[in-house]
């Protein structure tokens, strides 16, 4: 499993397939983000299959914590416990080591958390972060890694990212041993690596190096979108993409907005996540392809249109009105979020699917330019 092949190529831009035990993933794809197992909105598995969600993101930290990846294991593991047939990945803690700042100590042997929940002390380093995705049974598991801050110094960025290298070897031990375990649930969980280095190009392109001679079924960009500029994220992507192999998935985690998305697609990546599309849509903002919408604004309270008269999903197909969405959240009642939340899911698997075909046809730098002066006319 972990086949990947290139369909078509535009410029640097990339068409393939990811076959997985789970399904075959036709990339780019946009993963949604269901952080404890579930996309907040109220999203069920049905909603997803029907706005076309090829895959699903959870989070090694927040459900070691709660459940507890043991509960998981003994409930069939993630697939069976959410009721979900396609492909998942999981992150790998990792993040959580930069956004938990406050509450982390790191050392060579793995990070020291205190739970958000409760206070409670948790040890975790590469083998547990590879042990717990194990027992969620993931389709791809993520390397566990530090993301330096964008803003560090350019001595602890290089310190780090030595130490992420290191981890990842240690990452790529543990699973041949846990995939060889006959009480292993996925037996064919995949491997991504993590590339780091902040906004330091150098830094970037020798770990990209460095990582692709390991062989991994994947290889992610991370810690980028994390209050670098948008021009220094792409010169970023400009300098390391290439040096990491075009004939493996590339992972840009955690971005972004679907300008980024296009962007990223045309310098070579194929794998996205991030929390916009549900965390905006929970707060009234919704995207269409002029831009995006306030529907919380006084302006649409009378407007009998849906959120975008050109949109196939299923809130839009209904006819369920701006105006009526609008007053559900005023009213702070949950089926406006979880209209939001499904339109913006529908449009961003959508965007992924005319992206697909733009690189099928052989056009998508000129669907590029359509989308992205579409957006600038609507701000």
């Amino acid at each position: 499993m972990g086949e990947y092949t290139l369909l078509t190529e535009e410029g640097r831009a990339k068409r393939a397939e990811f076959q997985t035990v789970h399904g075959t993933i036709q990339t780019p794809v946009f993963m949604n983000v269901g952080t404890v197992a579930a996309i907040k909105g109220a999203v069920s598995t049905e909603d997803l299959e029907q706005i076309g969600t090829q895959v699903q993101l959870s989070n090694t930290y927040h459900l070691h914590v709660r459940p507890g990846d043991e509960v998981v294991k003994q409930m069939g593991g993630l697939h069976q416990f959410m009721s979900w047939k396609k492909p998942i990945l999981t992150d790998s803690g990792g993040f959580q080591v930069f956004s938990l700042s406050t509450l982390r100590k790191i050392k060579e042997e793995g990070v020291t958390f205190r739970s958000h929940i409760d206070g409670r002390k948790i040890f975790m380093g590469p083998e547990e972060s590879m042990q717990i995705q194990s027992n969620l049974a993931s389709t791809i598991a993520m390397a566990f890694d530090e993301c330096p801050s964008s803003v560090a110094e350019k001595s602890y960025v290089q310190h780090s990212v030595d130490r992420t290298t290191r981890w990842l070897e240690r990452c790529r031990v543990k699973m041949q041993e846990l995939n060889s375990r006959e009480d292993t649930i996925n037996r064919q969980q995949m491997l991504f690596g993590i590339n780091q280095g902040a906004v330091y190009a150098d830094i970037r392109i020798d770990h990209a190096r460095r990582i692709s001679e390991m062989e991994l079924d994947g290889y992610a960009v991370g810690g980028l979108a994390v209050g670098e500029t948008h021009e220094e994220m792409y010169h970023i992507l400009d300098e390391t993409v290439p040096n990491l192999p075009r004939n493996k998935p590339t992972y840009l985690m955690g971005v972004g907005t679907p300008a980024n998305i296009l962007e990223a697609v045309d310098r070579g990546v194929d794998f996205f996540d991030c929390v916009y599309p549900s965390r905006n849509g929970r707060h009234g903002h919704v995207y269409t392809n002029g831009g995006k919408l306030n529907l919380l604004n006084a302006k649409f309270e009378l407007d009998q249109r849906p959120i975008d008269e050109h949109c196939g999903c299923p809130v839009c197909r209904r006819g369920y009105s701006r105006g009526y969405i609008r007053h559900l959240l005023k009213a702070k009642e949950m089926l406006g979020l979880r209209f939001c939340v499904i339109h913006n899911l529908y449009y961003y698997n959508n965007l992924m699917q005319e992206i697909r075909d733009a690189l099928d046809a052989g056009n998508f730098a000129a669907y590029k330019r359509m989308r992205l002066d579409g957006y600038l006319a609507g701000e």
